[in-house]
């Protein structure tokens, strides 16, 4: 079974499976030879250039496993024949960590303390806190859960959000009615025609004022012109690790807005996210040799 993975690590962990024959393929490796072989594709972090192209050349492909929760890169090219199946749950817990540092970091204004440090200057002053507040988030699948059980011993109150309401869950329908009671906004949601550019104008003009916007979901569920136009007028904070463009070019706007704290698309790069991502790949290659049912399946209703 030839398999392609984006990684040394990956192929090793795969070494003991009877028939399986890996070749490593990512962004700084040539493409191997046989892509009209290739049965199984497990595709790096980055993906690779091409993506449609090296798709449509895998006609004997029957599997793609990524190692990312989002799937969009593949989703709209993938082969008949072939089922695609994303990460769900191995980047809940560095997301979910993530997610409660930078609203704390923004709330409680340690970048601006940092570079106090770095003047050495003594800046005391009160700051807001993350006690008794509300904190909503939107997009509550596994990692919503995950950040969800990190907040518990925080002292606010959790407000969730999903495409579809269900118990305890308000649905996408309720949010503009919603975003004027949270002091936090947490944007969990996968990257879907739906969700493109969500977190317009209007939506950050319904967030009460001095509000922080979080962003661990994907730069494009953000207009990021009607970002940077609130942050200049000072009446909401953000955390971003994705932003829109990404990378984010050297002297855009973003970067100099009052009031934002950027990180380079790292919540979900974490050991545990590795060790997690090996695990899940090596026991869904186990299923697929066995013709057993494969985990985290993405459907029509993905």
């Amino acid at each position: 079974m030839k398999t392609w993975v984006p990684s040394a690590s990956v192929a090793e962990v795969l070494s003991d499976l009877p028939g399986v024959e890996c070749a490593v393929y990512n962004s700084s490796t040539p493409m191997p030879e046989g892509i009209e072989e290739v049965e199984v594709w497990v595709p790096p972090l980055m993906p690779v250039p091409d993506v449609p192209g090296t798709l449509a050349k895998m006609t004997s492909l029957r599997l793609v496993q990524t190692v990312t929760a989002g799937v969009e890169p593949y989703r709209p090219h993938m082969p008949a024949g072939a089922v695609l199946c994303n990460a769900r749950g191995v980047h809940d817990a560095g997301t979910a960590e993530w997610a409660v540092g930078a609203m704390i970091a923004v709330l409680r204004e340690f970048p601006g303390f940092a570079d106090a440090q770095r003047r050495g200057e003594w800046t005391y002053h009160h700051t807001a806190v993350l006690a008794d507040s509300t904190v909503l988030i939107v997009g509550h699948g596994s990692i919503g859960a995950a950040l969800e059980r990190r907040l518990e011993g925080f002292e606010v109150e959790v407000v969730r959000v999903a495409r579809t309401a269900r118990e305890g869950v308000h649905g996408l329908a309720e949010l503009p009615a919603l975003l004027p009671q949270a002091d936090v906004v947490v944007l969990l949601v996968p990257s879907t025609p739906e969700t493109a550019g969500m977190v317009d104008a209007a939506f950050l003009g319904r967030m009460r004022d001095g509000a922080v916007l979080v962003n661990a979901a994907r730069g494009s569920v953000v207009d990021t012109d009607a970002l940077v136009a609130e942050l200049r007028t000072g009446r909401l904070r953000a955390a971003l690790d994705v932003t829109a463009p990404e990378p984010l070019p050297e002297g855009h706007p973003l970067w100099s807005a009052p009031g934002v704290f950027i990180t380079p698309h790292v919540a979900g790069s974490t050991p545990a996210s590795e060790r997690r991502t090996l695990r899940l790949i090596k026991a869904q290659l186990s299923r697929y040799r066995a013709g057993e049912d494969l985990d985290n399946v993405i459907t029509a209703s993905y």
